[in-house]
């Protein structure tokens, strides 16, 4: 287990690290959300072009090597955690994103390439640690730490990508690079190890306590082998130009979202029934469901983009792109953003309460950790945040620009309030101090 990290032994201390993590991943997506808006109600091309860059450099990032190993670590204690380190982390992660700032705006794809290969040198430090600290046969034989250890390697090649499309841009004549390493399929790449990082988190927390257990890990088994697996094949087959095949495991994966969507609507009626109303919960919910928006949009890109090669712009028929912005902003503002948001109001509450990895490695973090007000002010975020999104998804169907832009910094606030509500909980204000 875990012993506590105190004063005594180390300056800065796993409650000043993930109250850090949380300010500055929150502070990140909320400059990505008003860039993306302010950027259409000016029409500013910077802003426009800058604002997935700083969403998947800045959060994808920090999410992983941050919160997800401190998922890892309660599954798999030999993997320490060192707050000083990961402090330097989130300064590696910063200088990365003015890299890839500077490069938009100044059109310097080489400080693209650094961004991407810096990032990829950090990455490479906890996923060695993982390697050699962990058997083979120990990471497959646990089903979460499987999916959360799978993040860091999807994330080593995530930043890979945008290490080679740095590349691209600048020397676009080399013949080596290959063709597939486009802008989107940077933001693909970099999508794929939050997701996977969600769906460990689901059956942890979820369903490892239900009395249908061994079910339940069979199915996620099962379910990581499809979409893992799918999802590469999916790349092989857009690759191949196989319409039919991208159809086939398009719809393959839809109904196993449809699936996990669900067991877990019946998970919450019991739990809610017998428990209270935990907005982390709900706010993982509000995720699955665009999750579900996010694949029937996918699916009508493949429709529409029939006959269209890979790494064109657009990928679909111009009179369609709303389908493509749809199928993107339902990904990363409703599938991926809302589902963090509630591993955060999970994760976070349980490390500031003991200092330690302790709830999440042998207590229940789903336990009523927060005021009751917090708790309150958290739903009534998620309802800001729910009608903001929808609000955003049909403004791209309908080409308004002020509704759009409106909505975004709609969503940017109500996803601020994040920080406030939590570090304002009394439960974690008692053990705050300035970072």
């Amino acid at each position: 287990m875990n012993r506590p990290i105190t004063a005594e032994t180390s300056e800065y201390t796993l409650r000043d690290i993930s109250r850090l993590f949380l300010s500055f991943t929150v502070l990140v997506i909320v400059i990505a959300v008003l860039a993306g808006a302010f950027g259409t109600l000016s029409t500013n091309a910077f802003l426009t072009r800058i604002h997935p860059y700083l969403f998947f450099t800045g959060f994808g990032n920090t999410a992983i090597l941050l919160l997800n190993r401190y998922l890892t670590s309660s599954i798999f204690p030999e993997l320490r955690i060192d707050p000083a380190r990961q402090r330097l982390y989130i300064f590696a992660v910063l200088t990365a994103l003015i890299l890839v700032s500077a490069s938009v705006l100044f059109d310097q794809p080489l400080l693209k390439a650094a961004a991407g290969f810096l990032m990829m040198v950090v990455v490479a430090q906890p996923l060695t640690e993982i390697i050699t600290t962990l058997p083979l046969s120990k990471i497959w034989g646990n089903v979460s730490g499987r999916y959360y250890i799978f993040d860091v390697i999807f994330l080593l090649n995530a930043n890979l990508g945008l290490c080679t499309l740095g590349l691209k841009e600048a020397f676009p004549s080399n013949g080596i690079i290959p063709f597939f390493v486009t802008q989107s399929a940077y933001f693909l790449g970099s999508s794929f190890p939050l997701s996977i990082s969600v769906m460990g988190f689901l059956y942890t927390y979820a369903w490892r306590r239900t009395a249908k257990m061994e079910l339940a890990r069979k199915l996620f088994s099962i379910w990581f082998n499809i979409f893992v697996g799918g999802v590469l094949l999916f790349l092989v087959v857009i690759l191949m130009g196989s319409y039919l095949s991208m159809m086939l495991i398009s719809h393959v994966l839809i109904l196993g979202v449809m699936a996990l969507f669900t067991t877990f609507v019946f998970f919450l009626n019991n739990y809610f029934r017998r428990n209270f109303a935990h907005p982390a919960l709900a706010f993982l919910l509000g995720g699955l469901a665009f999750l579900l928006a996010t694949s029937s949009f996918g699916i009508l890109n493949i429709y529409f983009g029939k006959g269209i090669l890979f790494g064109t712009y657009p990928p679909v028929r111009a009179d369609k792109m709303w389908i493509y912005h749809m199928h993107t902003h339902a990904a990363l503002l409703g599938w991926i953003t809302l589902s963090f948001i509630g591993m955060i109001y999970i994760v976070i509450p349980a490390i500031q309460k003991h200092g330690s990895l302790e709830l999440l490695q042998s207590g229940d973090p789903l336990e009523q950790i927060l005021d009751r007000s917090t708790m309150a002010k958290a739903f009534l975020q998620l309802t800001v945040l729910l009608l903001s999104a929808i609000a955003i998804l049909l403004s791209f169907y309908f080409g308004d620009r002020l509704t759009l832009g409106m909505s975004g910094m709609v969503y940017a606030a109500a996803l601020y309030y994040l920080r406030r509500n939590l570090l304002c909980d009394p439960a974690i204000k008692f053990n705050n101090r300035n970072l």
